[in-house]
């Protein structure tokens, strides 16, 4: 079974619930049967590539006042900390992700993509340094396991795996997510936003009794010539 996560590294509620969504994923009994794949969505693509304060933003997308959004950012840290995730709640800035997304599709050829997610999730919620600051980015795919030269040749090409992130959002739209995160069971059973644990526990026990397999019916003669692993049939004739 195949589970796909649409989400934004910007977006805490992603980082919240990738966390309620593993808990849950743990204790499931056909856990190894199940692959989970992340896919991309931005939540702002216009947004400025340089680091910017993240509470005047939120202040400003919701008319807000800065106290407000203070308040409202130490309730998500209060939230991620009861999840068991580090958060750091003051001075947390935000930028771009296009180039973050890139990254993860060029991780997800290498086997690398879980590993970098866990990393830039970390950088951006959990560290003081910022996770936009020039060169972060690359050292965080190379922390991943990520050769750091193919990593930075992929970075310098804003064409390379552009198209990847744009068919991931592309899809989303098409599925009708407006928003992050979002679940996708088997492109069957979707799950939108950081519900609890327990609401993923269904949706994978739902997901995974609801699979239908399809019989294998054998069509021809059983003794065509074919290859296996002691090599090709020679033709009879």
């Amino acid at each position: 079974m195949r589970v796909e996560v649409w989400s934004d590294i910007n977006c805490p509620w992603c980082y919240i619930g990738k966390a309620r969504f593993e808990k849950a994923l743990e204790a499931f009994p056909h856990r190894e049967d199940v692959e989970v794949v992340h896919r991309s969505f931005e939540l702002d693509p216009r947004a400025p590539h340089q680091a910017r304060a993240v509470l005047p933003v939120i202040a400003a997308k919701y008319g807000i006042g800065l106290e407000q959004a203070a308040a409202a950012e130490r309730r998500v840290a209060d939230t991620a900390r009861a999840e068991g995730l580090a958060y750091h709640g003051e001075g947390r800035d935000g930028a771009n992700t296009f180039d973050m997304h890139r990254m993860l599709h060029f991780a997800a050829g290498h086997g690398r993509q879980a590993a970098l997610l866990d990393l830039l999730y970390r950088a951006n919620f959990a560290e003081e340094a910022s996770a936009f600051a020039p060169g972060r980015l690359l050292e965080l795919a190379v922390e991943a396991g990520l050769d750091g030269t193919e990593a930075a040749r992929v970075l310098a090409d804003r064409s390379a795996y552009a198209d990847a992130v744009r068919e991931d959002e592309a899809t989303a739209s098409a599925m009708g997510a407006t928003g992050v995160p979002f679940f996708v069971f088997d492109r069957r059973l979707g799950v939108s936003g950081a519900q609890p644990a327990e609401t993923f526990t269904a949706a994978l026990t739902q997901a995974w009794d609801s699979r239908t397999v399809i019989p294998l019916v054998g069509i021809g003669e059983t003794t065509a010539e074919a290859c296996g692993p002691d090599g090709c049939e020679v033709p009879r004739h």
